[in-house]
C-alpha cells in the first residue's frame, strides 16, 4: 500500500498547562478588553520609516518642480521667423524686452501673438525665441531697438546658468552619492538577518532559544531506540563535564535517517528541548544560491553562530540536497567545483575544527542515506547514525494518544484496534489520520469523534475519496468483475492478504477498489507472499478475459506494480535460479554509476528481462485456471457489488461464498481499477 507521506512534525502550540509566553522585557501589560486576561502590548516606537521615506521623495519632488521652473521659466516660448513675424511685430512697437545670446533671440511681447496667424487652432503667447539670420543686415536690428526703446540684454556664451550647471552637473551625482548611502545604511540595519541588504553569506538559519522550545521527548513516541541513543546527546549537553573528564568525546555529528514522516525533524527539535539548548534549524538547499561562494560563507556564518552560543545544537534537514557523493558524475551527482560541492567541502572542514569542548553538536536527517559522501559519514563527523524506523502497532498505538490529546474522542474509539488497522503508517500518516476525523466530525456535527469519523478518514486516505461519476451500467459490470477478480484471487491463493473491502465507487483516479491489509506487523517477505501479490495484481485482468474475452486500460497500475515487484525478484533480491544470488538493479534513489553499484552486461539484462516474463507468464496462467474453476463464486462476488457497491471484509467473503483466509499475510496493499497504490516490497514496511 503506497502511502502519501507528510512531512510535518506535531508541535504543541501552547505550553504545558496552556500558559502563554511571558511578555518581553520593556513590553507593559494592559488589561484585556473583555477582562478575562492581560496581553502584552509592545511600546510605542519611534517615527515610521516608511512614512519618513515618503515624506522626503515628496520633498524631492517639489524641489525638483521649483528648480525646473526656475530654469526653464514660468511659460514656455513658441520659436517664430525672425522675418517677417519678429521685424515686423519690433516695427509694431509690440516688442516689450529682447535678450541675446550669440544668434539666438528670446523675449516678449506687449500684447499675445498668435502664430501662425492664418491657423485657427494656433496658440497665443506672449514670449517668443528667434534666431538671426547670418546673412541679415548687423545694423538693421541695433537701429529698431534704439528707435523703439527696447529693453536689450546680451550674454558672452550660451552656456547655462550657474544655477542651471548645478542642477544639471551635480544633481545626478548627488542623487547616486544619496542612494549609495541609503543601501550601506540599509545593509548595516538588516545585520545578519534576511532583510540586509549585503547579507546574502549570512546565515539565514532558524534560531530558538532554549527556553522557548517547546518539544521533549514526551511529544515523540513510537521511536523509543531513537529516543534512547539520543539521551546520551542530551546528557552531554546538559553535564558536559561528566564525559570530558573520563577522556570522553561526544559525537560531533549525528545522522538521522528514515523514510519520510517518521519523525526525524520533531526528534532533533525533542533533543533541543530537553537539552533546554539554543536550536539552529536549516534546510541543506537554503546554503545554496546563485551567486558563487554564498552557500560556503552560509554555513561559515551558522556554525559561527552556534559556536557563540555554546552548548547548541545545529540541525540540517535533507542533508542530501548538498551531501550527495562526489565520487562520480551524474545527472543529479555533479562533480567539479560546483557551488553544491563548495558548500560540501565547508561543511567537512568545519567539523573537522570542531572542540569537543564547545559543545556544538550537529544532528543531520535525511531520506536516503545511501548517496551520502562517505567523507561526511566518516568518524569526525556524522559519527553516529540513529535509524528512526516505522512504528509498530504498539508504537503506532502511543502515537495515536500524542496526536488525540487534544482530540475529544468517544468512549466507543479504541486506538489499539485502529493501531492494528494501520499497518505500514507512520507517525506523519497517523497524525493526518486523526486530522481528518476530527475534519469529519466537525462537518457532521458531532460534538466529539467517533468511530465512524475514524473509519471514513482511513478510507479516504488509503482508498481515496468517492467521487460522483456517471458511468454507463456496462462500465459498471466490467469493473465489477474487474474488482471481484482481485478479491478472489485474494482469498484463495496462499500467502495472500485477507481481503478487507470491495467496492465499485469510483475513488480518487479508480473506478474501483479492492483493499487487502495482513492480520499483524511482519518485517520479511518470503518468496510465496510476493507470489502471491503478482497474481493478485492479475486477477482484474484474467477476469476480464474470461468474462468479457477483451481487455482494457484497467489494469495498467496492476501492471505497473507486479512488474515492479517481479524485476525485484530477479534482480535483488536473488528469487531467480537463472540469475541467481546476485544484485543486477541499484536500489531505489542510487545512480548506476555510484560505488559498489556495478553495470551488468547485455546479455545478463536480457536474462533478467526473459525471467521477470517466465514469473508474469506463468502466474498469469495460474490466475486463470483458478478463476476458471471458481467462476461461481467470481459471479456471485459479482451480483453482491452490484447490489450493495461496498462489501467488508465478512459480506465479501460471505458473498463469494468462501471461508475467511486466517493466513497472515505481510504488507497491506490497494488494487484498484485504473489505479493502483502499493508499495513494491523491498524487505521492511513502507
Amino acid at each position: 500500500m503506497a502511502e502519501q507521506q507528510s512531512r510535518r512534525d506535531s508541535t504543541p502550540r501552547l505550553r504545558p498547562g496552556g500558559q502563554q509566553k511571558p511578555p518581553q522585557p520593556g513590553w507593559k501589560v494592559t488589561p484585556a478588553p473583555d477582562g478575562r486576561g492581560r496581553s502584552p502590548v509592545k511600546p510605542p516606537s519611534g517615527p515610521n520609516p516608511r512614512w519618513l521615506a515618503l515624506i522626503l521623495i515628496v520633498a524631492l519632488l517639489a524641489l525638483n518642480f521649483w528648480v525646473s521652473s526656475q530654469v526653464l521659466g514660468p511659460n514656455p516660448r513658441i520659436d517664430i521667423p525672425y522675418y517677417p513675424t519678429f521685424l515686423s511685430q519690433v516695427q509694431d512697437g509690440n516688442v516689450s524686452s529682447i535678450s541675446a545670446t550669440n544668434s539666438s533671440i528670446q523675449g516678449t511681447f506687449k500684447k499675445a501673438v498668435k502664430y501662425p496667424a492664418d491657423s485657427p487652432t494656433a496658440p497665443t503667447t506672449v514670449y517668443f525665441s528667434t534666431q538671426i539670420p547670418s546673412f541679415a543686415p548687423s545694423n538693421q536690428l541695433f537701429d529698431l531697438v534704439q528707435k523703439y526703446n527696447i529693453t536689450t540684454t546680451a550674454h558672452t556664451n550660451g552656456g547655462p546658468s550657474f544655477l542651471a550647471s548645478l542642477v544639471f552637473g551635480f544633481g545626478p551625482t548627488l542623487l547616486f552619492l544619496l542612494l549609495l548611502v541609503w543601501i550601506f545604511r540599509r545593509a548595516a540595519q538588516g545585520g545578519g538577518g534576511a532583510g540586509g541588504l549585503m547579507s546574502f553569506g549570512r546565515s539565514r538559519a532558524r534560531r530558538v532559544e532554549g527556553a522557548d522550545q517547546q518539544v521533549t521527548f514526551n511529544d515523540v513516541a513510537g521511536i523509543d531506540e531513537a529516543k534512547a541513543e539520543l539521551s546520551e546527546i542530551v546528557d552531554f549537553l546538559k553535564n558536559p563535564d561528566k564525559y570530558v573528564k573520563l577522556g570522553g568525546r561526544i559525537p560531533r555529528g549525528v545522522l538521522l535517517s528514515g523514510q519520510p514522516g517518521t519523525g526525524k525533524t520533531l526528534l532533533a527539535r525533542a533533543v533541543a528541548g530537553e537539552a533546554g539548548v539554543p536550536f539552529f534549524q536549516m534546510s541543506a538547499s537554503e546554503f545554496v544560491e546563485m551567486i558563487v561562494g554564498v552557500g560556503a560563507s552560509r554555513v561559515r556564518d551558522l556554525f559561527q553562530q552556534a559556536k557563540t552560543a555554546a552548548p547548541a545544537i545545529i540541525f540540517i534537514d535533507e542533508l542530501d540536497a548538498i551531501g550527495r557523493s562526489r565520487s562520480a558524475g551524474g545527472p543529479n551527482i555533479s562533480g567539479g567545483h560546483d557551488e553544491r560541492e563548495q558548500t560540501l567541502n565547508q561543511i567537512l572542514t568545519e567539523m573537522d575544527g570542531f572542540d569537543p569542548r564547545i559543545g556544538v553538536i550537529v544532528l543531520g536527517a535525511t531520506n536516503r542515506p545511501e548517496i551520502l559522501d562517505p567523507a561526511l559519514l566518516r568518524p569526525g563527523r556524522f559519527d553516529r547514525r540513529v535509524v528512526v524506523s516505522p512504528p509498530d502497532r504498539a508504537g503506532r498505538e502511543a502515537i495515536l494518544r500524542v496526536h488525540t490529546r487534544s482530540v475529544p474522542l468517544a468512549d466507543e474509539v479504541n486506538l489499539g484496534g485502529i493501531a492494528s488497522s494501520t499497518p505500514g503508517m507512520v507517525g506523519a500518516d497517523l497524525e493526518n489520520l486523526v486530522n481528518e476525523a476530527a475534519l469529519l466530525a466537525a462537518r457532521r456535527n458531532h460534538e466529539k469523534v467517533n468511530r465512524e469519523d475514524i473509519t471514513d478518514a482511513l478510507e479516504r486516505i488509503v482508498l481515496g475519496a468517492e467521487r460522483k461519476v456517471m458511468i454507463s451500467e456496462e462500465d459498471r459490470r466490467r469493473t465489477a468483475y474487474h474488482e471481484a477478480g482481485h478479491a478472489i484471487v485474494g482469498m484463495l491463493t496462499p500467502g495472500a492478504d485477507p481481503v478487507r473491502k470491495v467496492s465499485i465507487i469510483p475513488r480518487g483516479q479508480a473506478l474501483g477498489v479492492t483493499f487487502s491489509a495482513p492480520d499483524a506487523d511482519r518485517f520479511n517477505f518470503e518468496q510465496q507472499h510476493l507470489l502471491a501479490q503478482i497474481k493478485v495484481a492479475l486477477g482484474g485482468r484474467a477476469a476480464e478475459e474470461i468474462v468479457f474475452s477483451d481487455i482494457t486500460t484497467g489494469a495498467e497500475s496492476d501492471i505497473q506494480h507486479l512488474t515492479r515487484i517481479a524485476r525485484g525478484m530477479v534482480g535483488r533480491w536473488g528469487m531467480s535460479r537463472a540469475i541467481g544470488p546476485i544484485a543486477v538493479i541499484p536500489q531505489d534513489g542510487m545512480s548506476p554509476l555510484l560505488p559498489g553499484v556495478s553495470e551488468t552486461s547485455e546479455a545478463t539484462q536480457r536474462l533478467v528481462d526473459q525471467e521477470v516474463r517466465r514469473i508474469v507468464e506463468s502466474a498469469h496462467t495460474e490466475v486463470s485456471t483458478l478463476l476458471r474453476e471458481h467462476r461461481s463464486n467470481l459471479d456471485s462476488l459479482v451480483s453482491g457489488l452490484l447490489e450493495q457497491e461496498t462489501l467488508d471484509e465478512a459480506d465479501a467473503y460471505a458473498a463469494a461464498g468462501l471461508p475467511r483466509n486466517l493466513e497472515a499475510a505481510a504488507e497491506p496493499h490497494v488494487t484498484t481499477n485504473g489505479m493502483q497504490a502499493a508499495p513494491a516490497p523491498d524487505g521492511h514496511l513502507t
